[in-house]
């Protein structure tokens, strides 16, 4: 759970780094005032060999010298030909003052500018986390097609948590507000406080799902939530989507994707104390669980699953996951944590023994963001997964992208297979 959850790792270099929940007022802080973050090491040499576009990067993105982290991107495909698009916007928590920096890039991800801010520059205010952008996919709610929506975390200058959607139909360029999702308490991940945190949306059946972190529920320290929308303004009841089995537990972080055969995947980290009968939260491990469901409102009813590479190591914190249909007939599942370089690859439909690693020169971060290019089963593209970071928790690092290639075999560690 990001800064809400600034929780990183206090030594993410280590074989099982801690989160600290406790230290998340500390860390927004410190964002809040500019911080000042070093540049990460140089950029490696494009590597890929699929036809069309290839593997490059880390470049930067942005360089706010700040706590930047929690980077979101999205692909602009509305009216353009399948795969063809090579529009990206992206954005991240720690640009500096109200509202959150949008750059643009029309290379793929090669080279950025600043178009702008969300919400727009003369209208934020306060102090908000956790960004998420998403491309409409349909027509919904009096939207057009392509229509943007940007969900993020309004702090109110810390005095409350609000899950706010923001709209866009000129790509980004200016932004309405449209609703707040959820409020919560004041910013702190203590067990006992009320606040919400990380927004993540998915349309769905002809409704909006907003996916987030509750922590106002009485019997747990922390859940997993979602709330439906028809018309982008009114939402529907919170819907528990994963809780701890004791109260001390705190599941959190919510990302979606779509596999194949109509299944969907959810992950998480969970949150849990190293020793139950002392549940100190600068005591908690994150490792990254997750579900597998027939319908992405359901995930209630799925079983929790920790995930574990085949040498029984188990990725750490702030995780995110996507699904490419490359890969095999199943396709692959990307799954990133805060702890690890690596990405976590599933080829079996999410089989818990078929997590296996792919190295890559992209750069741990905290909710490292993955956004697969093959989603319009483009030829062009296949294998090929747009990544974009910026610091592992208690680290400093520009954003910077990339694309890797889940299909080139010289990526992958073979003492880890």
């Amino acid at each position: 759970m990001q800064d809400r959850h600034a929780a990183h790792a206090d030594d993410p270099t280590a074989g099982r780094s801690q989160f600290s929940r406790r230290r998340f007022l500390a860390a927004g802080a410190g964002v809040a005032a500019g911080a000042t973050w070093g540049l990460a090491g140089p950029a490696f040499a494009d590597t890929g060999k699929v036809r069309g576009e290839t593997a490059f990067g880390p470049v930067v993105v942005a360089d706010p010298g700040g706590r930047a982290s929690y980077a979101r991107a999205v692909r602009l495909t509305a009216g353009r030909p399948a795969g063809m698009s090579r529009t990206l916007l992206a954005t991240f928590q720690g640009g500096g003052g109200p509202g959150f920096p949008l750059y643009r890039s029309d290379d793929d991800g090669r080279t950025w500018e600043k178009q702008g801010s969300v919400p727009n520059a003369d209208e934020a205010t306060g102090f908000s986390l956790h960004p998420f952008l998403y491309e409409l996919p349909r027509a919904f709610a009096g939207l057009p097609q392509g229509a943007l929506l940007f969900a993020c975390n309004w702090l109110d200058s810390f005095t409350s948590t609000n899950i706010q959607l923001h709209a866009s139909t000129d790509g980004g360029r200016t932004w309405q507000f449209l609703s707040t999702v959820a409020r919560g308490g004041p910013p702190d991940t203590t067990n006992g406080a009320t606040p919400v945190w990380e927004p993540f949306l998915l349309l769905h059946d002809n409704r909006l799902i907003c996916y987030y972190s509750d922590q106002r529920d009485p019997k747990f320290g922390q859940k997993l939530a979602h709330q439906t929308s028809t018309d982008l303004h009114t939402w529907g009841p919170v819907v528990d989507d994963a809780t701890g089995t004791t109260y001390p537990e705190r599941p959190g972080m919510t990302t979606v994707a779509r596999l194949n055969r109509g299944l969907w995947i959810m992950t998480y980290e969970f949150g849990a104390p190293d020793d139950p009968d002392n549940p100190d939260q600068d005591n908690y491990t994150y490792h990254v669980h997750y579900r597998i469901a027939k319908d992405p409102e359901s995930f209630r009813f799925a079983r929790d699953t920790p995930l574990l590479d085949q040498n029984g190591d188990a990725p750490n914190g702030a995780p995110v996951v996507s699904w490419t249909d490359s890969g095999g007939p199943d396709g692959t599942i990307i799954v990133t944590d805060n702890d690890n370089q690596d990405f976590f690859i599933n080829r079996s439909l999410g089989n818990a023994r078929k997590w296996t690693r792919l190295s890559s020169p992209m750069p741990a971060g905290y909710s490292r963001f993955t956004l697969p290019l093959d989603g319009l089963r483009s030829p062009r593209n296949r294998g090929l997964v747009f990544v974009i970071t910026g610091a592992q928790y208690g680290k400093s690092a520009p954003i910077e992208a990339g694309i890797i290639s889940v299909d080139d075999c010289e990526n992958a560690d073979p003492r880890r297979q």
